[in-house]
């Protein structure tokens, strides 16, 4: 063992003086003055598309709370990098919070990967916002008093879909076929549906789980083609989209090459995905969070310096990691603290957060989901489209103004969501 001298000792303590002199305490001292909040997303793989506009949202929402003056005077130091899948996702947030020192995580899509990074926050008793998973279990079985779900969940994107379906004459008494990715979320997604078949007097014919990896869908579509499980229910009246990232894309384009007469429809669309099926191959009804053609002075602002500074509207990850990083500073604003607990007890009294809707959000004390209304969308004819973004027409909020708006979310009792003191 090396043993150091009192003299190594005092020539040390000379050097740190003289190099403290030189500005070293100012460069601690302008460290501590930061918020440092740790950001994850998916940048790569088959939600690589969608997750790459959800940096672009965070990283602007950072830029102009900073330019404001930041939080509670200090500036913000955003720690953004690729989730790549669920145990990178959780090495990576255990690394933000313990050696980086983030006060908060956010971000992620994958529901595997948000699980994790739950089960993270949970451990570490950080705070953390689930920006783009929309898995229900999240927000029942698996819940924690750390996590808060700002994407609308699957049971959500059910019901904006069915309810729109329903009016057109194109749930009751109708066959579902369903393909789904053969995950937490896709699984969820099914349970979700099937829910809203058996209650709407539909009937599920088929359904196929398909591996997040698959980018060839023709042998699902060919067990689509040759459905007939007996002679009453014969050939499906819809075929139903439970995928997610780019396999949404992809299926689509091969859907439209098979020709089909029914039509297809999906319970999940991001828009980043439906913009890559390319005019043309996207058709049906489809849920959103958001688009960037909605008529709200907040959201046409945000729309406005995200292309100023991109060149190109934003996707609807773009939108959520934006208005969740600026809730946040609110947040921190009013309580005057990053502290874990006092954020969890303002977000519990259920506060309403302006996120460029026509009605204000708040965060639902019992499983923490940020309630707020969702939308239906419709396809464009190709002729009518002004440029390749142009592709979506939005139908009415849901639910209607005079609804609470919890009429769309799931129940205690459909969801359960015990957190632990």
């Amino acid at each position: 063992m090396t043993r150091t001298s009192r003299r190594s000792l005092l020539k040390a303590g000379a050097a740190w003086t003289g190099a403290s002199a030189l500005g070293f305490p100012a460069i601690v001292s302008a460290q501590a003055e930061k918020i440092r909040i740790g950001h994850l997303t998916p940048l790569t793989g088959f939600l690589g598309v969608i997750g790459s506009y959800a940096q672009l949202g965070v990283k602007l929402a950072a830029e102009e709370i900073n330019q404001s003056g930041g939080i509670m005077g200090k500036q913000i130091d955003l720690l953004s990098e690729d989730s790549i899948n669920p145990a990178t996702a959780a090495t990576k947030a255990q690394r933000m919070i313990e050696q980086d020192g983030a006060a908060v995580l956010l971000g992620e899509i994958s529901s595997a990967s948000s699980l994790t990074m739950m089960q993270v926050a949970e451990r570490n008793k950080k705070v953390f916002f689930s920006t783009g998973a929309r898995s229900d279990a999240l927000r029942g079985k698996n819940c924690n008093k750390y996590s808060f779900h700002c994407d609308i969940p699957n049971t959500v994107m059910v019901n904006a879909v069915g309810t729109a379906l329903s009016q057109k004459g194109m749930v009751k008494g109708k066959k579902f076929f369903t393909l789904t990715a053969d995950y937490i979320f896709g699984h969820d997604l099914l349970k979700a549906a099937k829910g809203f078949f058996g209650s709407h007097d539909a009937t599920l014919i088929g359904d196929e789980l398909i591996a997040t990896d698959v980018t060839d869908f023709s042998p699902y579509l060919l067990k689509v083609r040759q459905a007939k499980p007996d002679v009453r229910q014969a050939k499906p009246d819809v075929v139903c989209c439970n995928l997610a990232g780019n396999q949404v894309t992809n299926l689509v384009k091969q859907y439209a090459e098979f020709g089909f007469p029914y039509p297809l429809v999906g319970f999940n669309l991001n828009t980043g995905d439906a913009w890559a099926a390319g005019a043309g191959n996207l058709s049906g009804t489809w849920p959103t969070v958001w688009y960037h053609t909605l008529d709200n002075p907040a959201s046409k602002a945000f729309v406005a310096a995200f292309i100023k500074k991109y060149g190109k509207p934003p996707e609807n990850h773009a939108w959520i990691d934006y208005v969740t990083l600026k809730l946040l500073a609110e947040a921190i604003n009013t309580t005057k603290s990053t502290d874990s607990g006092e954020l969890i007890g303002y977000f519990e009294k259920q506060s309403q957060f302006d996120i460029g809707k026509a009605r204000k959000a708040y965060f639902r004390s019992r499983d923490h989901q940020l309630v707020q209304e969702a939308y239906p969308f419709t396809v464009k004819p190709k002729d009518q489209m002004k440029d390749q973004w142009d592709m979506l027409v939005l139908g009415d909020a849901v639910p209607v103004p005079n609804e609470p708006l919890e009429s769309i979310y799931p129940t205690r009792e459909q969801n359960p969501c015990e957190m632990k003191a």
